[in-house]
C-alpha cells in the first residue's frame, strides 16, 4: 500500500493528487463495513479520538463519531459550550490539556480560520480539520470527490458547476482545490457580491447567469446562503435569491442527461434548491452522507491505523 505521511489533514492544498486517491481507494474498501450486520472492525482497537466542536455541527461530527468507532476507538466528544473555554480559557491552553490525556487524533471545527493549523503545531496529537471559519473543509471535499468518481467513474474532464456562496463556505474552497487537482473543470456561479475578486486565480471558470453555469455539465453542486457568516446583506432577501439562483428543474434543462446534483447540508429547501430537485432522480445528496463515514473511517485509519504503509 501506498505511504500517508501526514500527521494532521488541514486542508486540500496539503493533499497531491496520489494522497487523494489513496484516501478514496482506502475509503472503497471500508465502505462494505457499514452494510454489515456488526458494523464494526477492530482495526483502531485502543486509538483515542476526541471530537472537538466549536461551531455546531450535525453530519460532519455524527460522521466522525460513527467512523471511529466502526474502527473500534475510543471517541469523547467536546463542544466549547461543554467546556473550559465558557470561563475564559485559551483554545490552546484547552487543547494543551486534552493532549495530556495523550489523545491520537483531535477533530476540530472552529469558527476561526487557521485554528486547527494553530493546534497542528502546538500538539503532538494529530489534527483533522472539520471546518475552520471560512477557510476549508478537507473530509466535505473529499467525500464530495469520492461520491462524483462513485457515480461518474472518474473525477479527471468532468465539468462542475459549483452555486451559491462562494465566498462564505470552506466547502467550496476546498472543492476548488481538490476537483481542479484531479482535472476537473469548475465554474462558479453566483451573486457577484458572493463571489471572491480573485477566484479565478485558482483555476475557475465565473458564470453569474446559473442557466448558463449548469449547461452541458456533468456536477451540479449547491452551497447555501451563510448568513450567520456575512457581516452585512450581500443579497436583497432570500425569496429573490431563490428566483434567481435557486436551482430548479427547469434551470437544470441545459445540463447532461446524467448529470447529479449535490449538496453538503444543510439544505434551506425553497431557497438554493427546490424539493423537486433534492428529492428527485438527479439527486447524490444522502450518498454524500453515506460516503462521509466511509471517507472518514478512511482519514483515521491511514493517519493513526498502525503501519503507515
Amino acid at each position: 500500500m501506498r505511504k500517508f505521511e501526514h500527521k494532521d489533514l488541514l486542508g486540500m492544498e496539503q493533499l497531491s493528487v496520489e494522497d487523494i486517491e489513496l484516501i478514496l481507494d482506502t475509503a472503497e474498501s471500508l465502505k462494505e463495513i457499514s452494510t454489515r450486520d456488526i458494523k464494526k472492525v477492530p482495526t483502531l482497537r485502543g486509538k483515542s479520538v476526541i471530537n472537538f466542536f466549536y461551531e455546531p455541527s450535525t453530519r460532519t461530527r455524527t460522521s466522525f463519531e460513527m467512523a471511529a468507532k466502526r474502527l473500534s476507538a475510543d471517541t469523547v466528544s467536546l463542544s466549547a459550550s461543554g467546556s473550559s473555554m465558557v470561563k475564559g480559557e485559551t483554545l490552546v491552553d484547552t487543547a494543551r490539556n486534552l493532549q495530556a490525556m495523550n489523545p491520537d487524533l483531535i477533530v476540530l471545527r472552529h469558527s476561526s480560520s487557521g485554528a486547527p493549523h494553530l493546534l497542528a503545531r502546538e500538539l503532538k496529537a494529530g489534527i483533522i480539520n472539520a471546518g475552520d471559519g471560512i477557510n476549508e473543509h478537507p473530509t466535505q471535499a473529499l467525500l464530495d470527490l469520492y461520491t462524483i468518481r462513485e457515480k461518474k467513474g472518474k473525477i479527471k474532464g468532468l465539468k462542475v458547476a459549483i452555486i451559491g456562496d462562494i465566498s462564505h463556505s470552506r466547502v467550496a474552497r476546498s472543492n476548488i482545490i481538490g476537483l481542479t487537482r484531479m482535472g476537473a473543470e469548475v465554474t462558479v456561479s453566483g451573486p457577484p457580491t458572493m463571489i471572491p475578486v480573485d477566484i479565478e486565480t485558482l483555476g475557475v471558470r465565473v458564470v453569474h447567469d446559473p442557466v448558463e453555469a449548469v449547461k452541458k455539465k456533468d456536477v451540479i453542486m449547491l452551497l447555501r446562503m451563510q448568513l450567520e457568516r456575512q457581516s452585512k446583506a450581500l443579497f436583497p432577501g432570500l425569496r429573490e435569491y431563490a428566483s434567481f439562483f435557486g436551482l430548479s428543474m427547469d434551470v437544470m434543462k441545459g445540463a447532461k442527461d446524467d448529470v447529479i446534483v449535490m449538496h453538503p447540508g444543510p439544505m434551506n429547501r425553497g431557497v438554493e434548491i427546490t424539493s423537486e430537485v433534492a428529492d428527485g432522480p438527479y439527486s447524490v445528496i444522502l450518498d454524500q452522507v453515506t460516503n462521509g463515514v466511509a471517507v472518514r473511517m478512511a482519514i483515521l485509519y491511514l493517519l493513526i491505523g498502525g503501519s503507515k504503509e
